[in-house]
């Protein structure tokens, strides 16, 4: 069954999840090889690419820019010929539903001496942008943005820049991203003070291309990120691992589902990206993680987890950022656990796709799983024997959705997911693979009350 607008029931995986698979490239990676890609001095042979909503939205934006970007088998070949080879787009550039685009992109035309409006859908016209807007105008853009400067559509006139040391509030790597992007032609160092280390993905590729970035401070604490202009950036052919994002969702479904044996190939293992393993492990599961040779800046390997209890564990401010797209996941598996799991410093789950904390304090509720829900996270009492169903909202969230299906698979009766549509904005096929491990989905209405389900 492929994904379509139309609701889906997720069933018991009964006798388990089994099997080795590859999930899809990672979308981080991805959205940063196009870009970087479309500076670089000359072609740039990416594999592996993530072809997402998404991702694909990156490809339709650097063209508007003016650069070639060809189809190579499983991935692109895109052709860079520098800032210099960007040029004014005659449209306002789209980002669909892509946030990762919207706050790297204005970092990456900020030196360019034309102007570049980037607009999206209902959720990212929602998404704050003073956070990337203020520094870019600090260093010498001029920057302009919905109500007062906050809210897409915005837009930046290019021109030179200075580098500036700007302090984040909230750890943020597209909002780092964005300011080392537009330091790479700013003039003197650029800093960046982040309160806890996030991810570094574009750190990793800007070294691969041959500019100049540093970090001092503790590994996963706060630091400085400083980043030296560049005359050129020539980046070599690279391989995209698989998103752990997505292969997270089938370690913890392995996890939760008895029975179940599940490795996942390919999976990248950036550490500033894996921070749910630590924690899932904490609370006692049984995973293995086996690295892997790789072509480009990013690590990858082989992970296998196997079902078993869990106890209760507790995320703290200081982890949020290197698992922030996996509390979803956390908070899941802390709702089989045993005792009283607790989220806190999280309230940046509130402006992604959708509020995932309240998306899930509605998910767990629907369970039968009791929670307390808090400004900037959860504490969750975790219910070892599981849940009977539900029928579940994903607010067009793809992690909610995808979440909801490994709820399914954990579950006694089935799960119902009213959109599998909005799934394809990171994981295109995410049903099929769920369903080579031993999952069934099946295509019927939508409804929130408990319903008889023949197995």
């Amino acid at each position: 069954m492929s994904e379509s607008p139309a609701p889906g029931l997720f069933l018991p995986a009964v006798g388990g999840l089994r099997g080795t698979l590859r999930v899809p490239g990672d979308k981080s990676v991805s959205h940063r090889s196009v870009l970087l890609g479309a500076i670089s001095d000359g072609s740039v042979a990416v594999s592996g690419f993530l072809r997402s909503a998404d991702t694909l939205a990156t490809v339709a934006a650097v063209r508007a820019l003016g650069v070639e970007v060809e189809e190579q088998g499983d991935g692109l070949l895109v052709h860079g010929s520098g800032w210099a080879g960007l040029r004014e787009p005659e449209n306002v550039i789209d980002v669909a539903n892509a946030g990762t685009l919207i706050r790297l992109l204005p970092g990456l035309v900020a030196s360019c001496p034309f102007l570049c409006i980037l607009s999206g859908d209902v959720s990212i016209r929602r998404r704050p942008m003073a956070r990337v807007l203020e520094p870019l105008a600090a260093m010498g853009a001029v920057v302009a943005g919905r109500e007062a400067n906050t809210l897409p559509p915005i837009a930046i006139r290019g021109g030179a820049l200075q580098g500036i040391t700007h302090r984040m509030t909230v750890a943020s790597a597209q909002v780092k991203s964005c300011v080392l992007l537009a330091g790479l032609r700013a003039a003197g160092v650029t800093t960046v003070l982040e309160p806890a280390a996030s991810r570094d993905h574009t750190e990793r590729m800007i070294r691969y291309a041959g500019g100049r970035v540093e970090r001092d401070g503790l590994a996963d604490g706060s630091g400085a990120v400083r980043v030296w202009p560049v005359e050129r950036l020539h980046m070599q052919a690279l391989a995209v691992p698989g998103d752990f994002s997505s292969a997270a969702f089938f370690v913890v479904a392995a996890l939760l589902v008895p029975g179940s044996h599940v490795s996942i190939e390919n999976a990248g293992l950036n550490p500033t990206r894996t921070g749910l393993l630590p924690v899932l492990q904490r609370m006692g599961a049984a995973i293995q993680v086996e690295p892997e040779e790789v072509v480009g800046p990013e690590p990858a390997g082989r992970i296998t987890a196997r079902a078993g209890d869990l106890t209760a564990a507790e995320v703290t401010a200081a982890e949020v950022p290197n698992i922030i797209d996996e509390l979803p996941l956390f908070l899941l598996a802390a709702a089989r656990a045993r005792g009283t799991s607790r989220l806190r410093g999280a309230a940046e789950l509130r402006a992604k796709e959708s509020d995932r904390l309240r998306a899930m304090a509605d998910l767990l509720r629907a369970l039968g799983v009791e929670v307390a829900e808090y400004p900037d996270g959860m504490d969750v009492i975790g219910k070892p024997a599981g849940w009977a169903g539900a029928g579940i909202r994903s607010q067009a969230d793809h992690r909610i959705a995808m979440v909801g299906a490994i709820a399914g698979a954990a579950s006694l009766q089935g799960v119902r997911v009213d959109d599998l549509g909005c799934i394809g904005v990171s994981y295109p096929g995410f049903v099929e693979a769920f369903s080579q491990l031993g999952g069934v989905c099946r295509a019927e209405a939508f409804s929130e009350r408990p319903q008889a389900v023949r197995l």
